[in-house]
C-alpha cells in the first residue's frame, strides 16, 4: 500500500478479507459494528493501515516536541481525508457521516491532533454545502475537498465560553462591506487555515439575541491578527490561537447564505456533525489506550502470572472494552441520525457526552494498568490521558451537552397540561 494513496481508489473489502479485530473491539463475533457499504469499509481499512504505518511511529516525537505534522497533513490531503464530509458535485469521494466518524476514530487512534486538524474544516464544509449560496459553494467546496483551502470555525470568545448567544464580536454593515470588531479564542488551525467561519452579531439590538447572529466566511487580511498560540495540556502539534478583529472589512458576499440573522441556527446544525466528530476522536483515544493496556497486560507478569489474570486488572480491561463498545454504538447511531437529515442535536450530544467521559476513564485506567510506567513519557498512555480532557470541554462542555439533551428530551415528550 503506497503512502498517501487516495481514498477514492480504495477497493471494496470482501467479508472474508476483513481483518480479525484481535486486539481491538471493532467487531463482535464476526459481525461488523459499522453499518457501512463495502466501499466505505475499504476507506476505513485504508486509513487504519496508514495510521499504523505512518502515524503511530512518529506521533510520540511530534507530540512531545509540539511540532506541526506537516508531512502527515500533506498525506491526508493526498488521500482525500479533508474532503470526506463533502459530497457531489464538488467531490466524488464523499462518505456518509457514519463512515466519517469511523475514519475520525482511526485518525485519533494514531494521534488525536490529526483528527482535530480536519474537524472544524469538516463543519465549515457542511455549513457551506447546506446553507451557502451557489457562488459560495462553487468558490470553496471543490478546493476544500482537496485540502487546498482549509477552514476553521471562530465561535468562542474570551468572556463567553460555551454561551454563544453572549458573543460580542460585531459585523457592522457599511456600504458593500461588513466592518468586524471583536476577539475569538481557542481557534484550532487559526494560522494555517485559509477560511474562517466567523460567528458574529450583525444586529446587536435583535430580540431575542440569537436573531441578530450571522456567520461570515472570512479570509485572512488587514485588520485580522492571530495574536498568540495558547499553551495546552495536550492536543499538541496543531495550533489553538486567539484572533483579534480590528475594523476588519469583509465583503457583503461573505455572509453565509442570503439572509442575516440565521447564523445561530446554522451553527447549531453544524455543531451536530462537529460533536459527532469530537465523540469519534474520543473513541480513537479510548481505543488506543485500551489497545496499549491490553498489550501491556499480556506482556507484564507479576506473582508468576500475566497481570490480566489478576482480577483487579482483568476487571478494568473488561469494563474498558464494554464501555468503548457502547460508546461506539452511540456515536454510530448519532451519525446515522445525521445521515437521515433529521434533527440530531440530542443524539450528537449524547454521543459526545458518553464517548468523552468514557475516553477519560479508559485513559486513566490504562495508566493504572501500566503502573509506574504509565506515568512515564516513554509510554503513550500518558499522552492519551492528556488528550482525553479536550473532548470533555471541546465543542460545548459536557455540562452544556446535558442541557441540550434534557431540553430536546422534554420537547420530544411534552406532557399535555
Amino acid at each position: 500500500m503506497q503512502r498517501g494513496r487516495s481514498l477514492a481508489s480504495a477497493a471494496p473489502v470482501r467479508q472474508d478479507e476483513r481483518r480479525d479485530p484481535g486486539r481491538v473491539p471493532l467487531r463482535t463475533e464476526g459481525e461488523p459494528v459499522f453499518e457501512l457499504s463495502d466501499e466505505e469499509l475499504a476507506v476505513v481499512e485504508l486509513v487504519r493501515d496508514w495510521v499504523d504505518r505512518e502515524v503511530k511511529p512518529v506521533a510520540p516525537e511530534l507530540e512531545h516536541a509540539d511540532r506541526y505534522p506537516e508531512a502527515l497533513i500533506e498525506q491526508m490531503k493526498q488521500m482525500g481525508i479533508f474532503g470526506l464530509a463533502i459530497g457531489e458535485p464538488w467531490n466524488e469521494a464523499g462518505v456518509s457521516a457514519a463512515c466519517y466518524a469511523a475514519v475520525t476514530e482511526e485518525l485519533a487512534r494514531g494521534w488525536m491532533s490529526l483528527a482535530g486538524a480536519m474537524g472544524g474544516h469538516s463543519v465549515v464544509a457542511k455549513l457551506i454545502a447546506t446553507f451557502g449560496t451557489e457562488q459560495q459553494q462553487e468558490h470553496y467546496l471543490a478546493r476544500m475537498a482537496t485540502g487546498e483551502v482549509r477552514a476553521t470555525m471562530a465561535l468562542t470568545e474570551p468572556g463567553g465560553g460555551s454561551d454563544l448567544q453572549a458573543l460580542r464580536t460585531t459585523a457592522r454593515a457599511e456600504g458593500d462591506h461588513y466592518v468586524v470588531n471583536g476577539a475569538k479564542t481557542w481557534i484550532t488551525n487559526a494560522r494555517r487555515s485559509q477560511l474562517i467561519a466567523l460567528l458574529c452579531r450583525t444586529d446587536p439590538q435583535a430580540d431575542p439575541p440569537h436573531r441578530g447572529i450571522s456567520i461570515l466566511l472570512v479570509e485572512h487580511g488587514a485588520g485580522l491578527a492571530v495574536s498568540r498560540d495558547l499553551p495546552k495540556l495536550g492536543y499538541k502539534g496543531v495550533e489553538s490561537c486567539e484572533l483579534a478583529f480590528t475594523d476588519f472589512r469583509a465583503p457583503r458576499s461573505a455572509l453565509l447564505g442570503a439572509e442575516e440573522g440565521r447564523g445561530f441556527a446554522q451553527m447549531m446544525r453544524g455543531l451536530e456533525i462537529g460533536r459527532i466528530q469530537v465523540a469519534s476522536r474520543a473513541l480513537g483515544v479510548g481505543r488506543a489506550a485500551l489497545e496499549d493496556a491490553l498489550r501491556y497486560a499480556q506482556e507484564r507478569q507479576s506473582f508468576g502470572r500475566q497481570i490480566w489474570e489478576h482480577q483487579s486488572v482483568g476487571n478494568y480491561l473488561a469494563d474498558m472494552a464494554t464501555a468503548l463498545t457502547a460508546a461506539r454504538q452511540l456515536v454510530q447511531y448519532a451519525a446515522r441520525c445525521y445521515d437521515s437529515g433529521r434533527r440530531c442535536d440530542m443524539e450528537a450530544g449524547m454521543a459526545k457526552l458518553f464517548a468523552s467521559e468514557t475516553a477519560m476513564t479508559i485513559a486513566l485506567n490504562a495508566i493504572r494498568i501500566h503502573g509506574g510506567y504509565g506515568y512515564s513519557t516513554e509510554f503513550d498512555v500518558e499522552r492519551y490521558f492528556r488528550d482525553a480532557p479536550l473532548m470533555i470541554v471541546g465543542e460545548g462542555t459536557n455540562e452544556i451537552q446535558r442541557n441540550v439533551i434534557v431540553k430536546e428530551l422534554v420537547r420530544r415528550n411534552l406532557v399535555a397540561s
